[in-house]
């Protein structure tokens, strides 16, 4: 579909720009034959002028004619070949330049089959196990009443899979289609009140705040939202009871907070992916109760994007995790 939108486009970028020429090209012509006609015609009058009656003037106009047709036939030649070298290389510009329009497009649009068919997938297996556990109860004449409870608090756990699934997808469409209001947001609080949800103890994360109280311009709930997948991220996939690390600093006018845990690491190969929408590279980390889609840090890069922020992750196998996210400063100017 593209490569004929491409070819469609690259036909219109030349048709416009041959016509352009060839107008372009009458026009030199008919006013360089018109200059070389009153050229030679005062040539003339000045060879009669010297020469008296000496020469026969049909000879004057003979000679007259033949140079002006020379001069004629020589400009055409030379229009001729330069069309034909626009026309080749307009033809290749407007090649590339029609895949370059086309380009942003054609990503959007496999992003979007790419996504819709992974979403999908995810649906699917949740409903598939549904529906096959449902059916194989009503099968059952002798279906105990423990049977029934277990059977009803399994469906119930895909219904909130399924609720989760819903409730991400839409957080993405939004921040897909929509803009977000900023406003002035304490990045401290935003940091302790979630720790707090994850960690009322205070054994298992360990913050490091900045000396003064660092303040950015953001959605207040989004920045919630982005926090709470780092962090519930983390504790996901670090060792129980083992210790989880954030530090929020500031560099060069930009609140950068880190979040690091321990754990099996990320593959490097699987490293530049990990921000892709459902991409789950390493069974081991995934599996098992603490399974998800592959869509948190996907929304959280959104999140992160449409701050004009940056989020960035390092680590390799068997070694430490770490998120680092930088913000920018909130600016009373851009208020």
């Amino acid at each position: 579909m593209f490569q004929s939108a491409t070819l469609k486009l690259t036909g219109w970028y030349l048709l416009i720009l041959m016509g352009i020429s060839l107008i372009f090209s009458v026009i030199i012509y008919s006013v360089a034959s018109s200059e070389i006609s009153s050229q030679i015609d005062t040539f003339q009058q000045g060879i009669r002028i010297k020469s008296g009656a000496a020469l026969n003037p049909s000879d004057f106009q003979t000679l007259r004619d033949l140079r002006a047709h020379e001069a004629a036939a020589s400009l055409f030649v030379g229009l001729f070949y330069a069309n034909i070298v626009i026309l080749a290389s307009g033809g290749i510009g407007s090649y590339l330049l029609a895949r370059h329009t086309l380009r942003p497009i054609q990503r959007a649009h496999e992003a979007q089959s790419r996504f819709t068919s992974d979403a999908s997938h995810e649906l699917r297996t949740p409903l598939a196990a549904m529906k096959t556990e449902l059916e194989v109860a009503l099968r059952d004449p002798n279906l105990s009443k423990s049977e029934m409870h277990e059977l009803l608090a399994s469906n119930l756990e895909e219904v909130d899979k399924l609720t989760r699934l819903s409730h991400t997808l839409l957080q993405l469409s939004r921040l897909d289609h929509s803009g977000i209001k900023k406003e002035r947001v304490l990045l401290d609080d935003v940091l302790l009140q979630t720790i707090e949800r994850f960690d009322r103890s205070g054994e298992r994360i360990a913050f490091t705040p900045h000396i003064k109280p660092l303040y950015i311009s953001g959605h207040p709930g989004s920045i919630e939202e982005l926090v709470t997948i780092l962090v519930d991220n983390a504790i996901k996939y670090s060792p129980p009871k083992s210790r989880i690390t954030i530090k929020l600093q500031k560099r060069s006018q930009k609140a950068t907070f880190s979040i690091s845990n321990g754990g099996k690491g990320i593959n490097p190969q699987n490293l530049p992916h990990i921000f892709d929408r459902f991409y789950r590279g390493d069974s081991s980390r995934t599996g098992g109760p603490r399974s998800g889609y592959g869509l948190g840090l996907s929304l959280a890069k959104k999140i992160v994007e449409m701050h004009n922020g940056e989020l960035s992750a390092s680590s390799a196998l068997n070694q430490e995790t770490t998120f680092s996210v930088s913000l920018p400063i909130f600016s009373k100017n851009k208020a």
